[in-house]
């Protein structure tokens, strides 16, 4: 496997990979973030967060107009849990930092608000279906677990469309809150998020994102803490096929002393023209000291046609701190591990699913609910079965000629 090149920033300035030159950096922490559309200009696609993205396809999400259509949001929620409707500003957890999430913000009519009460510990999660049908649609989430608290919410996207979303949390003070959010639209939805979390002091998060649907999809989510103590494990799952793009973003902003974060997302592609795209942006501020931070980035390229970018940054501007690291790979099927288990009968086609479905289990097995898990893992049965077929089909055609 090959890692990609990466950056690594201290202070204000950053430097290149070429002898002797240094090159001025505008930090992750210094874009606009703004609750008026108008700071933010229609991206063409030039600008540094745009700049892998197909902005082609998103004229209407960039539209400072209402959607088509409204999204239908259902919430099922054991007893004690809280669901109204709320004004969109209920919860302030972060602010919109590019124009599709600050178009969702002004054009969601209202924002749907789950409460977990301070000192709950649920043992069931809370299901929120977030479907399209298939027009332009706004929804604005609010996921507030109380103090010491412990909860599971699972948010399910589904259906046909264009979907632009904000998905708000806040964890309270020792709270540990699971937020699960699978984007599975149909072959021709696009869907643009920003998910903001805000961790309190000695809380969990547990956020995982799993994309395995839509024809685009781009979520970006940002991390604050808002006392000592916290801890934040971002997972994620992607599996473009066929024409497909999807993109996830992080930023982690360690402002707080002896906070935690922890990234771990994995992608595999299949198809001509399948496209990931992760970037991975973590911030430790002067007076974040004691900080221990970790991102990791692994993408299995299936089948030719097929790319992966992955670009891990890192600023730090103390060096009082426990750790820091980051890391990223692309590569296709470790031939040892295909050849060991071939060598104990097991056909080819078999050996790559049971390595791909190794390669995901380890995050996909931590979101806890057994039926999510278990429909997950055949939606990716499902989708290397066709990766084989796309493989058997190249063969074939290479043979031929």
């Amino acid at each position: 496997m090959s890692a990609t090149e990466t950056l690594v920033a201290t202070g204000n300035k950053g430097h290149s990979h070429g002898a002797g030159s240094e090159v001025p950096l505008q930090t992750r922490s210094e874009r606009v973030a703004s609750y008026d559309v108008a700071d933010f200009a229609v991206p063409h696609g030039r600008e540094e967060e745009w700049r892998f993205t197909p902005v082609k396809l998103l004229k209407g999400l960039f539209a400072d107009e209402p959607g088509t259509e409204s999204v239908k949001v259902d919430v099922q929620a054991p007893a004690g849990v809280t669901v109204e409707t709320v004004a969109a500003d209920a919860v302030l957890a972060g602010k919109p930092q590019d124009r599709a999430a600050v178009v969702a913000w002004a054009h969601a009519e209202k924002a749907v608000a789950v409460r977990v009460p301070a000192d709950a510990e649920l043992t069931e999660a809370v299901h929120v279906n977030v479907a399209g049908l298939g027009g332009r649609g706004y929804s604005h989430l609010i996921v507030d677990a109380g103090r010491h608290s412990r909860a599971t919410v699972i948010i399910d996207h589904s259906g046909a469309g264009e979907f632009g979303g904000n998905v708000e949390i806040v964890v309270g003070d020792g709270a540990e809150l699971r937020v699960v959010s699978i984007q599975s639209g149909d072959s021709e939805s696009i869907h643009l998020a920003q998910h903001d979390a805000k961790v309190g002091r000695d809380a969990k998060l547990n956020h995982v994102v799993v994309t395995l649907g839509g024809k685009l999809v781009r979520v970006s989510t940002n991390v604050m803490y808002a006392g000592p103590g916290g801890d934040a494990e971002l997972l994620g799952v992607y599996f473009p096929e066929t024409g497909q793009h999807h993109e996830h973003r992080l930023f982690v902003d360690h402002e707080a002393t002896n906070c935690k974060s922890n990234v771990l997302y994995k992608g595999a592609l299949a198809g001509e023209s399948a496209r990931s795209v992760w970037i991975g942006d973590v911030l430790i501020r002067a007076a974040a000291e004691g900080t221990d931070t970790f991102e990791l980035n692994r993408n299995l390229v299936l089948t030719d046609g097929a790319r992966a970018d992955s670009v891990p940054n890192l600023e730090i501007e103390t060096g009082e701190i426990e750790g820091a690291g980051h890391a990223s790979a692309t590569g296709r099927f470790d031939d040892e591990q295909l050849f060991y288990l071939q060598a104990r009968g097991i056909p080819e086609d078999e050996a790559r699913r049971l390595v791909v479905s190794g390669f995901f289990n380890d995050i996909i097995g931590r979101i806890g609910v057994p039926e999510v898990i278990e429909r997950l893992h055949e939606v990716i049965e499902q989708k290397l079965a066709r990766a084989a077929t796309l493989s058997a089909e190249a063969s074939a055609g290479a043979g031929q000629r």
